[in-house]
């Protein structure tokens, strides 16, 4: 039987990889808006990658960790999509 730590390392993997697939869309990505989401998608699979790795090893750092990383990753968002809105594009 699988023990829950691994299965949390195991799905922490999981969303690892959907960042990449999403880090993909940003550099192919047709439109300055899918490049956009995609990084917010990058950032959000990230943020829930370190808050499993954090429920796997019991450590309560890689939260502190997660939520900071969520916030640069929002204020990420806003700032450019204010850049791309004040130099001609609409977002």
């Amino acid at each position: 039987m699988v023990e829950f730590s691994t299965a949390l390392l195991a799905i922490a993997a999981a969303f690892v990889l959907f960042a990449v697939v999403a880090l993909y869309r940003v550099f192919v990505g047709p439109t300055i808006h899918d490049r956009v989401i995609a990084v917010n998608v990058a950032g959000t699979n990230t943020v829930i990658a370190i808050a499993l790795v954090a429920a796997a090893f019991e450590e309560s750092a890689f939260l502190d960790v997660a939520l900071v990383y969520a916030l640069l990753n929002f204020l990420l968002s806003i700032a450019f999509s204010k850049f791309n809105v004040e130099h001609g594009g609409v977002l």
